[in-house]
Parts: C-alpha cells; sequence; structure tokens
C-alpha cells in the first residue's frame, strides 16, 4: 500500500537539510568484511571541539530520533551519527548480531571517517546496548562518558517469562519492534509514549507509508538483533564500565521498564546518574524533547546534572534509588492497570 506522495520521504528529506545545516554530511565506508556503514560525520572536524557519538534505537533511522537534538550539540563536538547495520544506508553479508558486532562495525567506520581520541557516546533504546558495549570494550581512553537512555541494558533473559515486559514472548516482541502491519505499528506506538498520538484515528495508508520507509528492509536481520539481546542474558554476565554515566528513563516506559532504569543504577552504583523524566514513555526524545535536551546539554556540555524542575526526578546515589522505588514501582503498576485496556 504505498501512496504517490510520501509524508515520511518528505520529512527524511527536511531532517537531511537539517543535519547538512549543522555542519554534517553523510558518508558511506565500506568497512570491507561484508559490512557497508553509513555515518554523518563533520564536514570540517575541529580539533579543540570534543567527540560525540550518537547511537540510535530499534525503528526510524538515525535521521529521524535525532532530528531534534543535533543542531543543539553540533555547535560544541564533533558529531558522528551512524546508522547502525541493517538500518538506513548499513548492511553486512557477516552473521553476527550482538551489540559487540554493532559496536565494532561503528567504532571502524568513525574511525575510517577521521574521528582522533576520545568519544563521549549517547545510546537511544537499543542504541544503549550498542553504547555500552563500546565503552566495555575500549575502555576510557577510548570512550570518556557515557549515556544510556531508556536502554535495558541489566535485562535478563528471564525477565520476559516473570512478566517484567508487556510481552512473554521474544518473538511477539520482535513482531511489535519491527512492524510490518498498521495494526502492529499503533500496538508500537501505545507502548512508545504515555499519551500516545490518536494513530487509531490515522487512515492505515499514512501508516503504511512509514513502514514501507521504515521498516521493509532486513526485517528478519532486526528482528535477530532482538532476540540476540535476550538470549541467555544474565546481569552477571553484564560488565561493570568504568566512565562516568547518565542513565535517562521515562517514568512510563513499557518497551524496557523503569525497573530496569534502577537496575543499571544499582549495577554501576556511585559511578552513574540517574535521571526520571516524569510523565514520559519509551520515547521520551519524541515526546519530552525539551526535558530530554536540558538533561543531555547539562551533562555534555556543562558537566552537571540538570536543575530542578517538575519534570525531572534525579537520582545520585543508590539509596535515593532505594528509597524513591518503591513509591513509583507502585505507582507504575497501578497505572498500568488503569492504562491496560486504553490502547489501541
Amino acid at each position: 500500500m504505498t501512496m504517490c506522495f510520501s509524508l515520511t520521504e518528505a520529512r527524511n528529506r527536511c531532517y537531511r537539510s537539517a543535519f547538512a545545516a549543522s555542519g554534517l554530511r553523510s558518508t558511506i565506508t565500506d568497512l570491507r568484511d561484508g559490512t557497508v556503514m553509513h555515518c554523518w560525520v563533520p564536514k570540517t572536524r575541529t580539533s579543540s571541539k570534543p567527540n560525540l557519538l550518537l547511537i540510535h534505537g530499534l525503528g526510524a533511522n538515525a535521521l529521524w530520533q535525532w532530528g531534534d537534538v543535533i543542531r543543539h550539540v553540533t555547535p560544541h563536538f564533533n558529531v558522528y551519527v551512524p546508522d547502525l547495520v541493517f538500518f538506513g544506508g548499513s548492511h553486512t553479508t557477516r552473521p553476527e548480531r550482538s551489540e559487540g558486532f554493532q559496536s565494532e562495525c561503528v567504532m571502524r567506520a568513525v574511525e575510517a571517517n577521521g574521528m582522533v581520541g576520545s568519544v563521549t557516546v549517547v545510546g537511544l533504546s537499543y542504541g544503549g546496548f550498542v553504547g555500552y558495549r563500546m565503552a566495555a570494550m575500549y575502555g576510557e581512553e577510548v570512550v570518556s562518558r557515557v549515556v544510556v537512555c531508556c536502554s535495558g541494558v541489566c535485562m535478563e533473559e528471564k525477565d520476559i517469562k516473570e512478566g517484567l515486559f508487556p510481552v512473554s514472548d521474544v518473538d511477539e516482541g520482535a513482531c511489535i519492534l519491527v512492524p510490518q502491519s498498521a495494526e502492529r505499528l499503533r500496538e508500537l506506538v501505545g507502548y512508545t509514549f504515555s499519551r500516545p498520538p490518536p494513530v487509531r484515528w490515522l487512515p492505515s495508508c499514512f501508516l503504511y507509508d512509514f513502514i514501507d520507509a521504515m521498516c521493509r528492509d532486513y526485517v528478519e536481520e532486526r528482528r535477530e538483533l532482538i532476540r540476540a539481546i535476550a538470549k541467555d542474558r544474565k546481569l552477571c554476565d553484564i560488565p561493570k564500565i568504568s566512565q562516568p554515566t547518565l542513565i535517562i528513563w521515562g517514568e512510563h516506559d513499557q518497551v524496557f521498564p523503569l525497573e530496569l532504569g534502577y537496575r543499571l543504577k544499582r549495577h554501576l552504583g556511585e559511578n552513574a546518574q540517574m535521571v526520571v523524566i516524569r510523565d514520559a514513555g519509551h520515547a521520551l526524545n519524541v515526546e519530552k524533547t525539551s526535558e530530554f535536551l536540558k538533561i543531555l546539554i547539562s551533562f555534555l556540555v556543562d558537566f552537571q546534572m540538570p536543575p530542578e524542575s517538575p519534570f525531572i526526578i534525579k537520582f545520585k546515589t543508590n539509596n535515593e534509588v532505594r528509597v524513591i522505588q518503591t513509591r513509583y514501582m507502585k505507582k507504575g503498576n497501578l497505572q498500568k492497570k488503569k492504562k491496560k485496556n486504553r490502547y489501541p
């Protein structure tokens, strides 16, 4: 079901123009092992600026996920924005599907495009798995700071069957996260936003326009990436990174529930700080763009936590997490029951 005029492609063109206006250029890098990586890189690298790597999650491409952020960070950093393997213009013939493989491909791509020195990594959702793995693989000399946004890094395979997630089967989750029908996309939007936009009333042709542009390529490969995240995953096997880390989470995230944010904070201890955005779901960069940017800029540019706000809950110590966790988990459970049949 293809539209003569694609709103999704029109928005893609707008984002490409915005990236170009922010001083970035589109590049294709052949890693010569069956892998090709697309990445937005600085047109002119400034040696006095630090490096910043923005890694997208599942769903839309890097343009859509970082489109509202890019102009706010390019004045301060040499910014690199890759498409992960099987997204955008990146692909491989190799069989690997782990976040470690994604990390290796991203690092090789940015180094091939002139990145010198250490880099701060920001990862959204699945991109947070990749960014965290990069920090563990390459150490502080290469990855200096880390921002993990709504990424279930500390999830375990058993969490799925024990009811932490809205679905109890990985394959079911993969079908929702890589939607191939209008109904699946409506379901995904319902899980992704705290207050979902009214896509149930949107004609299916508009939803298929998005699916055709964003979700038709490498469907099975993307679902394999999701299965690889959960397979045999145990908290005891997750490395503890030593870099200063900021954890950002949406209060009502259903894709990776808030408990996983608390778990990551406990795992990293005093080396990490955690911020919860009130009334936000998984897509907090879209749903609460202003608050998300305020937090990100405070950490990346000002090297501090954002100021107190009615929209932001801050945790610096594990004790603060333990005190607040019980109250918010109870509140979240009540809200989940109330919202259960609300959408879609």
